[in-house]
This record gives C-alpha cells, sequence and structure tokens, in this order.
C-alpha cells in the first residue's frame, strides 16, 4: 500500500506540473475573478507591466479599465467611486514610483474613511531587494496608510488575500487597504519558468543546488494555483449603538428644547444612510463634507449659516460622524453647558481633544447612519420646538441676504466671485455633482453652492489635499452618467490635474469645470501678505487654461467682465455642449472681495 501510494502523490504532482506548463493562465485572471465577483464595475489605472495580467483579465470579464494621466488621479477616482457606490473603489498601478505618487491619494482616502483597495505591482518574489527595476520596499510605505497590507507571495495566496482585503476595507472605519502582487505571481507559468530557468546547464555541486531551488521555488509558486475557490464576499462587520446607549440619547433628546445635529461624511455611508431620519427628527441640522445637501436644495431644517452662534445657543449637541479637529476649533466652539451626544465609528475619532476642550455626556462608538434611524423610531411624534429651527433660519436669511449684498459689489477688475457661484449656483441641475477642488474659490462655493441631494458634493475632507478634482470628477461621472458633474476649481489647484482633460475626451466623461482664476493662491496670500508684508510665492498669471482645454479635446471658454450681461447664456450654452459629449472647462477672470477675510489656511 506504502509504495502506491507515493505513486499516486508522484502521478498527481506529474499530471499538476503539466497542467501549469500548458495551461495559459495566470494570477491576474483570479483577481478579476474576485473583484468581479464583489461587484467591481471599474479599475482605474494607469498602466505598467507589473500589473498587465491583471489590467488584462479585468477587462475579459467586463470590469471597465479606465486609465488615467497620472497615479494620484487613479486612486482620487477610485475614492469617489467608493463614496458614490456604497462598494470598494479599485486602482491599480505599477510599481516603485507607480505607487509612490499614489500616497498623497491613499492618505486622503484614510483621512477621509473611503474603502479603497489599491493594487500595486512588485518585483519578482526571488529578486526583492536584489536592485530589481522599480524595487522598493513598498508595505513599509503603505502601512502607516493602510488598514491591510499583504504581500502575495504564491498565486494560490490571490484569491483569499484580496477577499479579506475587500472585507476590512468596508469594516469598522472604512479605509484604504493595499495588496502587493509580485510579477512573477500574475503572468502564466510557460511564461515565468522562462525566467527561471538556467541559461546555461548547471556544473558543479552548487550550481545544481541552485538549479534545484529555483525549480522548488517555481513549483510552490504555482502550487494549487487552479484548485476552486470560494471568491464571494466575507462579512462586512459594522459597530452599531446598544439598546441601552440608544435610550439615553432618547431620553436626552426628548428633553431638549434648542437640540443641533453636526453631520459628517460618516452619515452618508451604507447600509443605513441618515437621510430619512433627519426630516422625522425635526432637528436643526449643519451639514459638513458629503452630508451636504442630504436634506435637498431648501430644507426648513438645513442651517448653512451662523454655526459658531447656534452652538454657543444649543442646550444639545449631537455629533453624528463629526469630528472635534480643526473643523470645530478642537472643541472650543462647543458649550460646556450643552448635553453632547457623540457617535463614530472609530474610537479615536469619537474622542479626539475631549481630554482638553470638550466633553461627551455619551459617546457611542458604532454608525452614525443607523443610530439615527433608531434614534428618530424611538422618538416617533416627538419634535424639537419650531420656534428654534425657524429663528436659526431667519439667521441664515439674513446672513444669506448679505452675501448677495457682496456679490453684487463691483470688484477693482474682472468678475466678483460670489456673483459667478451665485449664477451657476441657479443654474444647476437638480442631479448635478459638485466636486470641490481649491483654496479660496471653493471656500466661497460652500457658502453659496446648494447640493441638489447627499453624496452630491464631493471634497477631499479633512486632509485637505488639492488635486482630487479631475479623479473626483472622473470617478462621479461613471457612477452617475446622467448627472451633471461640476468641478469648481481655484487656478492653483486646476494645474494638478488639468491633463485629465485628455482623459474625459478619450473615455467619454464629460465634465464641467469652473476655474476661478484670479492669478494667485489667495487662500495663503490672504494671510500671508499682512502678516510677513510679501506675496512672494503667491502670484501666477491669468493663464489661458481654455485653451489647454482645447488641446486636450475638451472646449475652454474664457470668460471676463466683458461678458457679465451673458454669464448665463454662457453657462447654459457649456451645460447643452457637456450634454453633447464635450468636455468644458469654464476659465473665468476673477477680482478679489473681502468675503473670506480672517479665514484661515494652516
Amino acid at each position: 500500500a506504502f509504495p502506491l501510494q507515493i505513486c499516486a502523490k508522484l502521478w498527481r504532482y506529474f499530471i499538476g506540473l503539466l497542467s501549469r506548463l500548458q495551461s495559459p493562465r495566470h494570477g491576474g485572471e483570479s483577481v478579476a475573478d474576485v473583484l468581479r465577483a464583489h461587484g467591481v464595475k471599474f479599475v482605474f489605472t494607469l498602466v505598467g507591466g507589473h500589473i498587465s495580467p491583471i489590467l488584462v483579465a479585468c477587462e475579459k470579464l467586463g470590469i471597465r479599465i479606465v486609465d488615467t494621466r497620472h497615479e494620484a488621479t487613479a486612486v482620487f477616482a477610485a475614492d469617489a467611486v467608493a463614496r458614490l457606490s456604497g462598494t470598494v473603489g479599485v486602482a491599480a498601478v505599477t510599481a516603485g514610483p507607480g505607487l509612490t505618487n499614489t500616497v498623497t491619494a491613499v492618505k486622503n482616502a484614510q483621512m477621509a474613511e473611503s474603502p479603497l483597495l489599491l493594487i500595486g505591482g512588485a518585483a519578482a518574489t526571488l529578486l526583492q531587494g536584489r536592485g530589481a527595476l522599480q524595487d522598493i520596499d513598498q508595505m513599509s510605505l503603505f502601512k502607516p496608510l493602510c488598514k491591510f497590507c499583504a504581500s502575495v507571495r504564491t498565486v494560490r495566496e490571490i484569491v483569499p488575500t484580496v477577499r479579506k482585503a475587500l472585507a476590512i476595507a468596508q469594516s469598522g472605519t472604512p479605509g484604504p487597504v493595499f495588496i502587493e502582487f509580485p510579477i512573477d505571481t500574475l503572468y502564466p507559468y510557460h511564461v515565468v519558468e522562462k525566467e527561471f530557468a538556467p541559461k546555461n546547464t548547471p556544473k558543479g555541486l552548487m550550481g545544481k543546488i541552485i538549479a534545484w531551488y529555483l525549480q522548488n521555488h517555481l513549483s510552490n509558486l504555482f502550487a494549487g494555483a487552479w484548485e476552486t475557490c470560494d471568491l464571494s464576499p466575507l462579512p462586512v462587520h459594522i459597530p452599531h449603538a446598544t439598546e441601552d446607549e440608544v435610550q439615553r440619547c432618547v431620553e436626552l433628546v426628548s428633553r431638549a428644547k434648542k437640540p443641533v445635529i453636526l453631520m459628517g461624511s460618516q452619515a452618508t455611508l451604507p447600509p443605513t444612510p441618515a437621510d430619512d431620519a433627519l426630516e422625522s427628527l425635526g432637528i436643526p441640522c449643519f451639514l459638513g463634507g458629503m452630508s451636504r445637501g442630504m436634506l435637498g436644495k431648501n430644507s426648513p431644517l438645513h442651517i448653512r449659516q451662523n454655526r459658531r452662534d447656534a452652538l454657543k445657543e444649543a442646550d444639545l449637541v449631537l455629533l453624528a460622524g463629526t469630528v472635534c479637529d480643526f473643523r470645530l476649533s478642537y472643541g472650543r466652539v462647543l458649550n460646556r453647558l450643552s448635553k453632547i451626544i457623540a457617535v463614530n465609528r472609530d474610537r479615536s475619532q469619537l474622542l479626539k481633544n475631549s481630554d482638553m476642550f470638550w466633553k461627551p455626556t455619551v459617546a457611542i462608538q458604532g454608525d452614525a447612519g443607523s443610530f439615527l434611524l433608531r434614534l428618530s423610531k424611538a422618538l416617533k411624534g416627538h419634535r424639537c420646538p419650531e420656534e428654534w429651527p425657524r429663528s436659526l433660519k431667519e439667521g441664515d436669511a439674513i446672513k444669506e441676504k448679505a452675501n448677495r449684498a457682496k456679490a453684487a459689489e463691483k470688484t477693482e477688475r474682472h468678475l466678483n466671485p460670489l456673483s459667478v457661484l451665485h449664477r451657476v449656483d441657479e443654474l444647476l441641475a437638480e442631479d448635478s455633482i459638485i466636486v470641490a477642488d481649491g483654496g479660496d474659490f471653493v471656500g466661497s462655493a460652500a457658502y453659496i453652492m446648494r447640493p441638489r441631494g447627499p453624496i452630491r458634493w464631493l471634497d477631499p475632507g479633512a486632509f485637505g489635499t488639492l488635486g482630487v478634482g479631475g479623479g473626483f470628477a472622473l470617478g462621479a461621472k461613471l457612477c452617475r452618467p446622467e448627472s451633471e458633474v461640476w468641478i469648481v476649481y481655484g487656478d492653483g489647484s486646476l494645474g494638478y490635474s488639468v491633463a485629465e482633460f485628455d482623459t474625459f475626451t478619450r473615455h467619454k466623461t464629460p465634465v464641467i469645470a469652473l476655474v476661478g482664476n484670479d492669478a494667485c493662491w489667495s487662500q495663503i496670500s490672504r494671510e500671508q501678505v499682512p502678516m510677513l508684508g510679501s506675496n512672494v510665492a503667491c502670484g501666477l498669471a491669468f493663464t489661458d487654461y481654455h485653451i489647454v482645454a482645447d488641446g486636450y479635446g475638451g472646449k475652454g471658454y474664457l470668460i471676463g467682465r466683458e461678458d457679465e450681461s451673458q454669464l448665463d447664456d454662457i453657462f447654459k450654452k457649456a451645460q447643452k455642449e457637456c450634454r453633447e459629449g464635450k468636455a468644458i472647462l469654464l476659465n473665468v477672470l476673477i477680482g478679489k472681495t473681502s468675503f473670506r477675510e480672517g479665514s484661515i489656511s494652516v
């Protein structure tokens, strides 16, 4: 019996070896199989030989490959897809400099809590650390930025590793994950074998030992490669508030006379976006990040102005995915006498600065959306006193009237940026998505432009990254092809991704870029000049960005003061041409206003 067992094992080994030698299959197909099983529709990339098998396999399975002009754009586009689709966004880039080019975008996704899979090429398993082309220690680079990092060492590891990474990206606090694929785990056996095979017949004992080692490594690399595997998604774990926590909050809210909700991007996460709960609760809301637009364009509950004053007066503040970082003056804007309910999936964000400037009455590590839904059900029939949201809304009207008056003022030269933004806002289609990429001009837009629905405002988030515009718009247009996608650019931030007009043209993803061109990094200049007496490095030029768009196959317009009476007609024409398939760049020459004097950039 024993010799028969040995013979059977040898026979299976021989058959397995023969199938590997003859099989055209490769590891890229395994990656594509898992992505398709998880509903991935797009992979964003800048092509490189290390990752070609993944891209080819994905295309064959119907996953759309979208190539960009910079690796950061590929990751930003995947980030936008994650936000808009509720699934994991996927970007694939080549080894070494391809991956280092993504670092800022991956860090942005981490801080914005976007579930994202970054696929990276890598040098062959036996050549890592030996000076191979584009070989660096990629794992050390991404471990501080990602929830999970893995380096695949054999072909059989691909399926379980990718499944695990996709589940981790969505579990708990969502975020980026990274997998590197050495090149020899992605190409077919016969191709890899040629690279392993010695050029000449090995001589001597050492030569034979090396040849044996290489053959053994190759066999292990492909052992069990094509065995049937489960491709289905693993369970995603999301923290939730306990019944006791919800009940305690019900009691606090029911007693409050002047409650306020501060909504953060986390409240838009699946599986339970919070928009349905807000109307039922009847509590005035300040919406930040991707939650902008959650209450529509003109909700009586949506308060846009005078947040600091409202927080001083409120007797209860509900922080739904909102963090007490610089955006809330580290918690100092909160009234120490207010009851504070904080809900966040991430414990460190939940309690940030609570040791210094504020104290939560109830701190819940859980999903904000599902918490608000449970709270609204438990409070069914209860609404806060109507005079409270009415008084806040009256304050809104006074502030917005002042903003309108400021928009009517003539600037020293060119167009008033506030007037331009008001005109665009009035013409926005109901299904529009606004991508915010800039400093001063975008800061003004945040006060004036009104997203029409949830997740129709995309900004970088807490990292304040410039350069998201091209990638965010690309991902948004692919996810919502029927929507009108606007990028609100500063002329400084435009420089990061204007080349993606080539991508918009090639991939037939027409968007409209509104560029506030004041020939300056105004967000910085506003502080630097009065404080330090110099405008050094802040000055730009009134560059012909519209011509750049033309060169990339789009359509550009130069708009100045002489066009003021025709602004609506120009914007409507741009919208029409965009619907017809042209990516549009509106190069709007703007002047200086005092609208955001005193705003900080650090």
